[in-house]
């Protein structure tokens, strides 16, 4: 926004002075204990400032102590804002990777926090809690005031086997899984992380049915960990189908079915 319009709302000389220098250091979301940081000085009467920037709607309030300019709207960089270990991930990491075609409704953020879900300018958000040794295999994505982390794409796979509930679907998980080009080292890695073995079985099992290559490390891998108890392949599906005695699954998902799924031929 240029200065001339600033001037047109009557604002202070220090309103006009803090949206300056926002202006200068292209901050278009802060906090209010981390602004005097970013734009290198303390400002007087800052809670002032930020309260009649808001009235004048210069600013808006993402919630307490949060704020961005008026126009700003960028739902994945106020995801990170909402809680600050904050991490895209599941159905709306998938949708960014280009593993689905659904777009979901609400932005699903991975946090240690425990946060409920809310709505900011009309955006849901669904704060999924984990414990703080999943947070790992994200990247920052964005530039400058524009950052947000979000997981990479191999941890978005692994993090929606772990909660599938999470993932869009079933069936999209497995077509994602199908056409995304895995390292089957990470991949390993993240398994190890959420220390989910029926969701690694799960894994294990597509991996070979569908032929993933260069997957022979993940498979040795899940192997070491196997366990005797069998796990239903969609863990929210019927008790029922063929049971797979080398990974201990129960297919309620035909490996026809699951091959249609992917479009693929036998």
């Amino acid at each position: 926004m240029a200065t001339g319009t600033y001037i047109s709302v009557n604002l202070t000389h220090k309103q006009l002075e803090f949206l300056k220098l926002l202006d200068y250091h292209e901050i278009d979301i802060f906090t209010i204990d981390g602004i005097e940081k970013m734009i290198g000085k303390k400002v007087k009467d800052l809670n002032e400032i930020l309260e009649n920037l808001v009235q004048k709607e210069l600013l808006a309030r993402i919630e307490k102590g949060k704020y961005c300019r008026y126009n700003f709207k960028d739902h994945l960089v106020i995801s990170n804002y909402l809680v600050d270990d904050g991490v895209i991930a599941y159905w709306s990491a998938l949708n960014k990777h280009g593993l689905t075609e659904q777009f979901p409704n609400t932005v699903f953020v991975q946090t240690a926090k425990d946060k409920r879900e809310k709505k900011v300018f009309g955006v849901s958000y669904k704060f999924i809690y984990v414990a703080k040794r999943k947070l790992i295999g994200y990247d920052i994505q964005g530039y400058g005031n524009h950052q947000f982390r979000m997981s990479d794409m191999e941890k978005t796979i692994v993090d929606c086997f772990d909660l599938p509930q999470y993932s869009g679907g079933y069936a999209e998980l497995i077509r994602a899984f199908n056409s995304a080009k895995l390292d089957a080292k990470k991949m390993v890695k993240y398994c190890k992380a959420i220390k989910n073995i029926a969701a690694t079985k799960r894994i294990a099992f597509l991996a070979e049915l569908l032929q993933k290559p260069e997957f022979d490390v993940f498979l040795k891998y899940a192997k070491t960990i196997l366990n005797e108890r069998y796990n239903l392949f969609d863990a929210f599906g019927n008790d029922k189908g063929e049971h797979v005695n080398e990974w201990k699954l129960r297919l309620n998902i035909s490996k026809e079915n699951i091959l249609e799924i992917c479009n693929k031929q036998y």
